[in-house]
């Protein structure tokens, strides 16, 4: 008889645990050993293969959240990120990757790709004949991010799919802000998917990780660079990880709903000159949204309006703290600028959109109407700056 296919706070809660043989407790014992045997046993174990317990059980069930067959655990989001595009390139081979990402990864590409040897094309716009322009006969992967840091922007998931089956590429995707509660991009065809799981995985901002799911034969690729360049998780990490991904289901669907709530309270609002979400019907990629994802997120960014002080504005807030990463239960805000896109020339972020003023909300699990209160709050304290200063 086929085996019912189990839910997702289901998955969170019992895929990859470790039964606890000796005491019975209800949930992974923590091995903590860096030297384990390596006679007569079937797998030699060592923190830097991979292969320790709770890195094993954990890798499984990050597979079977994203419906992959295997995935490997990484110290943080940029070294699964890094890992997993030099296993796929050498000197000669080509990247196409999308034209806004996170600033950490546009960073690694033109500050260090040149020195592999690898070249790299950034596509002008996010529909796969974009994509498809920037294709070369050297050309070995795809990369896209999606919904993309700090816009929001949305990348039709089978479109840059059936395009890299086409020409034989392989297709990688960076899914932190979606998280596997909201889209599972294996099920529209992407081969490699990579998640900060520092963000919604961890979910507590008390977490540096990151994650990668393939197919088996994809994972091996991977590992066989990762064993080299070191970038393991301490097992301890490892058993925090998995604990936060027990509640991640809940925690995140709890987030969609509030962020809906405050992009459609900003949206249209007297101080703020932009909304960008992809729950909102004005997003221009919204119904592709609608198609790929489950939920839509609990990541929003919005612009004050041109006369307003986003520094004041952030400084005033008294819940919603001013921070760097996202997606902890708290709410937080932040400026791309001066943070996650700050590596990025000045002429850059112009060409990418990322104007001085925005902001990037990651919205919590509060309730919204303490939110309302924190934002409304502070907007009256940056109106009345700018009318004095005219």
């Amino acid at each position: 008889m086929k085996q019912q296919k189990k839910g997702l706070n289901t998955i969170c809660t019992h895929f990859g645990q470790l039964e606890d043989k000796e005491f019975k407790g209800a949930i992974s014992p923590l091995y903590m050993g860096t030297a384990y045997a390596f006679e007569d046993i079937d797998v030699k174990r060592y923190p830097r293969y991979f292969n320790t317990p709770n890195q094993v059980a954990l890798a499984k069930k990050i597979a079977a959240l994203e419906h992959a067959e295997a995935a490997l655990i990484f110290g943080s989001g940029m070294a699964a990120i890094s890992t997993s595009l030099l296993a796929f390139l050498k000197a000669g081979d080509h990247i196409v990757i999308q034209k806004i990402i996170y600033g950490g990864t546009y960073n690694l590409i033109v500050e260090e790709f040149e020195k592999f040897g690898i070249s790299y094309s950034f596509t002008d716009g996010f529909k796969a004949e974009d994509f498809e322009a920037k294709i070369k006969e050297n050309t070995k992967v795809i990369y896209i991010e999606t919904p993309s840091n700090p816009l929001l922007n949305i990348t039709d998931l089978k479109a840059v799919a059936d395009l890299s089956k086409k020409h034989g590429l392989i297709s990688m995707i960076d899914n932190t802000f979606a998280s596997p509660v909201n889209q599972n991009p294996v099920d529209f065809g992407i081969d490699v998917v990579i998640h900060s799981a520092t963000k919604y995985m961890g979910g507590h901002s008390d977490i540096c990780a990151g994650a990668v799911a393939s197919t088996e034969a994809n994972i091996k690729k991977i590992f066989s660079l990762a064993k080299n360049f070191g970038g393991s998780l301490s097992d301890y990490t490892v058993w925090l990880l998995e604990r936060s991904i027990k509640t991640m289901g809940i925690r995140v669907r709890a987030q969609n709903a509030n962020a809906q709530k405050m992009a459609e309270y900003l949206y249209g609002h007297k101080d703020i000159s932009a909304v960008y979400y992809p729950g909102l019907p004005s997003h221009p990629d919204h119904n592709i949204a609608k198609k790929q994802m489950k939920g839509f997120g609990g990541m929003l960014s919005f612009e004050l309006n041109a006369d307003f002080n986003a520094s004041q504005f952030q400084k005033s807030l008294k819940l919603i703290k001013p921070a760097m990463s996202l997606a902890g239960v708290e709410s937080t805000v932040l400026s791309p600028t001066l943070t996650s896109h700050s590596l990025l020339s000045a002429e850059e972020r112009k060409r990418q959109g990322i104007a001085d003023g925005l902001i990037r909300f990651s919205v919590g699990i509060e309730e919204t109407e303490d939110l309302i209160a924190d934002l409304e709050q502070a907007l009256e304290i940056v109106r009345k700056e700018s009318k004095l200063a005219v």
